[in-house]
Parts: structure tokens; sequence; C-alpha cells
């Protein structure tokens, strides 16, 4: 039913969504509504699982017959009946790979314009044809470099990646990019048939026929004459360049190690045509305020308005369409100011963006559409920001309330829920543990609930995470460090300790811990080993899941192959495994899902017709151990197989580590495609814990509370002082107060983003932090410090 404008609520009854337990609840329209809970509650079960998926059926429902019959792939929520919803539109962090085609610019659609504006109102060569708007973009035929193809960058290989050691002869394998085995030993004949001396070292060639064996595209045919003791009468093999063989792998091999091994030797290298702006001689030929669109999409969005708002403020007889654009570009740019992302430049790919920056500049297109009465269902708005942008970023959902339209916001941090309108806390606990509504209603009210772990944080009766105080026991200098927005920085960075490293969004932080600290660790005699954990994921198809990465599926896999019944069929460990084909499905070929590709949609994933998402063959699954077969084990909570598998010591010690930094509400099997960046960086630090090291390790961590109810980062606050108390050195990137105010020292960086950003703003512990006058994080820091309002 839609929405009845008398009745102000959403009513849910009998949502079962995942571990949802048969939950009603009544939600305000035209409001700001927090969804809040530990993680794994089922929060995103109920808004986006249930509340949005309910408005994309009604949606596919008013579609043709024919595209509904594609689109049924997504299936109804679980849930008996929703009235009073609106239209929903999702903003989620969505965590798939993003094309390399894509941009800051084409995101929030601010590329269309510049292009209009540089077709209508750009400075052209003198005799020079008007270009279209289309030609001023890469991704269309009409602007794409021929070279490049549009993408700014071509793969090629270098000398020094093709032949690493040049003091070998080729005989020995100078040229190692050459193929192994007889194919290596047909080019070796054709080189000396060649008259190219294949003994002498490498460096010692003359340097054209150096780089005519490593680019030439010429393929000459040399007859390659029998050895002394052979009957036959020779062949004629045909020459291969070392380029020519390893972009005949890239483009034709369908052998995954064989590729693997070609990209050794291939770099990406700016398009030397177009300069990596990707665009034709033509479009760069034209200019607007004297900069060519390539020069304007690399500068920040700040550097864009400075050039553009001079012309927008001109009196509109002067250029009027000009003036229009410009003044449009402006107004939507300035929205993303707003929202703390002018260190971004319009031509900046997708591919390099966080997923909360994605978010934002979709939050910021959504402001300017001018939709009026729908529901915006959002996923952790404030994921990965610093206090002083998220203050914006509320300021720009209020904006969108004001318009007339709904906000249901799945949120951890304490701040965005305080200025909530509603909020409906789910709980108590993760997994089957939770999927109950505590509380829904105005937020003071929560107050009053005991079991909600919310509410403990939001009214301050929650347990502090506190620890011994530590002092340095060395120091690892940073000097002169330039990268990125990283200018001639020099930093000092605490051996033993916990370490935090703040500052606002694009002030630097990752490139230094993630990128310089790791790579000069590296060199550091002061660290036996050294531990990035990242956001990255754990593996990009279903076939990867938790049990495999961690390595406790090992275990799980040898006690079934233990079992009396197993034996008796001559079942090994193997057979359990849904990567080997004598036991898994072979429809899906162990992934429990296939491929849907969907005509003029995005192709998806949908269960294994044949096993239903079980991966294994009917055989293997009627081995059980303790009444389970091996896919029902795989979907097991950690918490659930926990006490399973409590007497299998390998999968014990595995399950433990996972429960300790929060996942005990995962499934086992859970596909890696289904798992937040935050929660695979939980998965290796757990599969990092549960190994057995000695030693001084430094760890790197890029922002581990992002997307951590409060009582989950106290959780993952106490493993990481555990290590330190062990004697590791840990490094965090982090926006988190909680986190910060734990920390023994701070590094922040900034003041600002970008090219605002860069520097050392200030050092100590989080008390001396608090104190520095420059710092954007001080005051906030100070505020938690003295038990006040912020996080």
């Amino acid at each position: 039913m839609t929405a009845d404008p008398l009745d102000p609520y959403v009513h849910v009854r009998g949502a079962s969504e995942h571990n949802l337990r048969n939950v009603d609840v009544d939600i305000p329209r035209h409001a700001m509504v927090a969804f809040t809970g530990v993680s794994g509650s089922g929060k995103s079960s109920l808004a986006f699982g249930t509340l949005y998926a309910e408005a994309q059926r009604r949606y596919f429902e008013s579609v043709a017959p024919y595209a509904r019959r594609l689109l049924q792939q997504v299936g109804a929520p679980h849930v008996q009946e929703v009235t009073g919803l609106p239209p929903a539109v999702a903003l989620q962090q969505r965590r798939g790979a993003p094309t390399s085609r894509s941009s800051v610019g084409t995101i929030t659609t601010l590329s269309n314009l510049l292009r209009m504006l540089y077709s209508r109102s750009g400075d052209y060569p003198r005799g020079a044809d008007r270009l279209a708007a289309e030609a001023f973009s890469p991704n269309t035929v009409a602007g794409a470099c021929p070279r490049c193809s549009g993408l700014g960058v071509v793969h090629d290989v270098t000398e020094e990646l093709l032949v690493p050691d040049p003091s070998l002869s080729i005989r020995d394998g100078a040229i190692a990019a050459w193929p192994g085995a007889w194919q290596g030993a047909n080019l070796r004949s054709i080189v000396t048939g060649l008259g190219i001396d294949i003994d002498k070292p490498w460096r010692r060639l003359r340097k054209s026929d150096r780089d005519w064996l490593l680019f030439t595209d010429e393929q000459p045919s040399v007859l390659i004459k029998p050895e002394r003791d052979r009957v036959d009468y020779g062949y004629h093999g045909q020459f291969w360049s070392a380029r020519k063989h390893v972009m005949h792998v890239l483009a034709d091999s369908t052998s995954e190690r064989m590729r693997e091994r070609a990209l050794r030797f291939v770099v990406d290298a700016p398009c030397p045509d177009c300069g990596g702006s990707g665009l034709r001689p033509e479009a760069l030929a034209v200019t607007f305020e004297g900069r060519s669109i390539a020069e304007l999409n690399d500068l920040p969005l700040t550097g864009v308005v400075e050039v553009l708002r001079p012309v927008a403020e001109r009196p509109q007889d002067s250029d009027e369409v000009a003036v229009r654009l410009c003044a449009d570009l402006v107004a939507r740019i300035e929205v993303l100011l707003d929202l703390g992302l002018g260190y971004l430049g319009l031509g900046r790919s997708s591919t390099t963006l966080s997923p909360g920056e994605a978010q934002r500049l979709r939050i910021a297109t959504q402001l300017r559409s001018g939709l009026f009465g729908v529901v915006y269902v959002l996923d952790e708005p404030s994921a990965g920001l610093h206090p002083a942008d998220a203050e914006p970023l509320l300021d720009v959902l209020d904006r969108l309330k004001e318009a007339g339209n709904s906000l249901f916001v799945v949120e951890h941090d304490i701040d965005v829920v305080r200025r909530s309108d509603w909020v409906v806390d789910i709980g108590p606990g993760a997994g089957e543990s939770g999927g109950r509504v505590l509380y829904s209603g105005p937020v003071a009210g929560l107050e009053d609930v005991a079991e909600s772990a919310t509410s403990a944080h939001l009214f301050g009766r929650a347990e502090r995470v506190e620890h011994d105080v530590r002092r340095p026991q060395g120091w690892l200098r940073l000097e002169g460090v330039t990268r990125h927005n990283l200018r001639d920085l020099s930093v000092d960075v605490p051996l033993c300790v916990l370490t935090a490293v703040t500052g606002v969004s694009g002030s630097g932080k990752s490139t230094l811990v993630s990128q310089v600290l790791a790579e000069d660790a590296e060199a550091a005699a002061s660290f036996d080993r050294v531990v990035v954990v990242d956001q990255r994921p754990i593996g990009r198809t279903p076939r990867s899941n938790l049990a495999t990465y961690t390595g406790l599926f090992d275990a799980v896999r040898k006690v079934f192959a233990a079992t009396d019944e197993a034996q008796e069929r001559g079942y090994g460990a193997g057979r359990f495994s849904f990567n080997v084909a004598e036991g898994r499905c072979e429809t899906c070929q162990g992934e429990g899902f296939v491929a849907v590709e969907l005509l003029f949609l995005p192709g998806s994933y949908a269960p294994c017709p044949t096993c239903h998402g079980a991966r294994y063959d009917d055989e293997t699954l009627e081995i059980t151990y303790r009444g389970r077969n091996v896919a029902e084990v795989l979907g097991l909570s950690v918490d659930q197989a926990a006490d399973f598998l409590a007497d299998v010591p390998a999968a014990a010690r595995s399950l433990r580590t996972l429960r300790d930094v929060g996942l005990g509400y995962l499934r086992l099997g859970q596909p890696a495609t289904e798992l937040s960046g935050g929660e695979a960086q939980r998965i290796k630090l757990a599969t990092e814990l549960q190994r057995a090291h000695r030693g001084h390790t430094l760890y790197l961590l890029d922002e581990p509370t992002s997307g951590l109810h409060p009582a989950d980062t106290d959780l993952l606050l106490r493993q990481l002082h555990r290590l330190v108390d062990a004697g590791n050195t840990i490094v965090l990137v982090e926006h988190d107060l909680d986190a910060i105010a734990s920390a023994d020292w701070v590094i922040d960086l900034g003041p600002g983003g970008g090219d605002a950003g860069g520097r050392v703003v200030a050092t100590g512990t989080p008390a001396d932090l608090a104190r520095a006058r420059d710092s954007r994080t001080a005051p906030y820091l100070a505020r938690r410090l003295a038990g006040g309002a912020a996080r």
C-alpha cells in the first residue's frame, strides 16, 4: 500500500528477513530515523533488507512484464505487510569494484555541465570547428584518445622489468619475460640463427640488438637446423619479441597463471599522446579561462570554484551561457565543499575513492535532484569521517529532510544518533542474539532501555577502555617524506605503543601509514615483521569466504574426512573442499551461486538451481559430523560454531579470535562479496591474532573502527591493546574519538585536506593533542576526554 498522507508512519508487520524475529514496528515519515544496534544485530536487515527491498519490489511491479521477469531475481523481502511506504532511494557504501572510466565528475554529473561549458563557451584555436559536448568526454568515440581508448593510461613493458639481471646471458635467462621449457629454447635457437650471441652478457650486447629483441613488432621466421645427432630436417621457428610475447599472453591466454606471470613485466604509465587525460588533441586545444578541460579536471574542487566563480558573478549579458553554466557548477560544487570533499578533483577515478567518499558524492547529487516525498535509506553516512566533516554532512541531511523527504539512516556514530528525530534500536546482541526491536521512539526515551548497548554509550553508562600508561621504547624516524599531498614531512613514530594518526579527510593519513610507513618500516631493523591490515576484500567472488581465509576450514574438512562413513567410502579431506571437482556441485562449480546476466542491467548472482547454495554434490552431503553435513557447518555463525567445534583445537582457536574482534555473528561460509571493508579488515586481524608470533611486529591499520558500534569498538580496542602489551607496535589511521582517546600517542595531520593538508600539526599524548591550537581534532578530543557529548 502507498503512503496515506493522513497517517505519518510507515507500518512494518512480521518482518523476518535474515535474523529479524517477526518484527512489528512503526516508523515516522518526514523525519530523520536512526537504525542502531551492534554489528550484526539486524538493523540493515530492517532498513535495507526489508524497507528498501519492499520499495524496490513495488517499483519492479510497475515495469513491463518482460523486464519484470528478469528483475525477479532480486526477490521479495520476508515480511507480512508494509504500509505507508513512499518510494525509496538507497545511498549505500557500495563495495564492489567501480569502473576505471567512472570519476568524481561522472558520479556527480558535474562533468556533463563542464563539457557543455567547453563546447559552448570555450576558446577555440583559430580556424578550428566547434566541438560537440561529447567530444570533451574520454568515454565517447568522439572524444577518446585513439592510443589509450580514453583510459588515460597505457600498459607497457620496460627493459628493467623484462631483463632484471643484465649480467646474465640470453642462454642463462636474461630475458625473464620469455617463456620457459621448449618455447624458450626455440626462441634462443631463433636468436642464434639471427646472428646474435646468446652467451654474451646482456649488458654487452649492442643497444640496437637489445631494443630489437625486447620491443620489435617484427616476427621473422628462421630455419632452425637439426642437432648433429638428429635425423630430422629442422624447422622454421617464428620470433616473438619480449613485449610482443607479454602482450599476446595478456590478450589471448586463458591461463590465469600465465597472465599473472605476464603482468609482472607490465607497468601502467600516463598515455604519451593525451598526457593521461584520455582526450583527443582537438578537445585539449580548447580552453576556458586559460585552462583546458583536462587542467580543470586535475584541480581540487576548491580550485575549480576559484576559476569559475568570477565568471558566475559576471553580468549575464556578457556571455549568458557561460554565466549560467558556471553559476550552476559553483552551486553544485559548494555542496561538495560543505561535505568536506573540496580536496577531490573532478577527474579523480572512482576506483581510488573510499566507500564513504563515494556515498557523500551521491548524497550531494541527490540534494540537487529536487526529489520530494521519498525515503532516503543511508548506510552509515558518517563512517570514515572526521568529526569536523560529520557536522556539515548532518546539515546536508537536514536539508534533504526539509525538502519534504524521509531519512532512514543505519548508523553507529553516537553524535549522529543524538541529532536524529527518532531511533529504532535493534538487538540486544548480534546474529541469533539480535533481531528484536528493543526501542522505537524519540532519542531521549532510549535512556530507560537497560539491555541496549546503544543506550549505554549514548547516555554515558558504558565503561571506557582503560590500560596502563605506556612509554615509547624507541622511535622510528621518517624524514623528508614527499608523496601525494605529503610534502617534505618529517615525524618520529614511537615504538612499543599504540599510535593514532588523525586529521580531516584527505589530510594524508592513509598515505603516511599504509604507504610510506609500510615501505620504510620494511627496511627498518626495529621490527621482525610488518603487517598491513587494510580494508581490501578478502576475495572478489562468492568462492572466497571467512572459513577459507582464516584457515579454519582446513580443520573442518579433516574432521569430516575422519568420520567412519567418509573413511569407508575413501573420502579424503579434499572431498569436502568446494574448490575440488570430486565433491563439489558441478552446476555452480562449488560456488553456491551462478552468474545471472541481465539485459541492459548489471549482472548478479543467484542461488545455484541444483545445490540451492549448498556448494556440494549429494554424495558429499550424505557425510555428517554430529548430525550436520559440511554445508550446514558452513551455515553456522561463528558463535554457533564455537560451541559445535569446541573440541577441535585448530578450529576453536580461529573461532575464538573471530569472536574477540566482534565477528561472532558472521557465518563461516559468508561469501567475501557480502562483507564490508571493516569486516574484511577484522577477519584479517583475527587471522593474524590466531598465529603465535614471537618478536617485535609492527601492525598498520587503516580505520579499523569504521562501521563499528561503540560496543564493538571497545571489544576491538581491547584486542589491540593486548597486542601492544605483548611487545608489539600498532599505528592506526583513526577518526573515532574513543579509539584516539585510548591511544598512547597521537600524530595529527592537516590542518585541512588535499593541498591544505599533508603537514604534521601536532604530536603527543591524547591530552597533549587536546590542547593543540591549530588542530581540528583537538576540540572534539578535548570534549571526549572531559566526558562531553562527542564520541
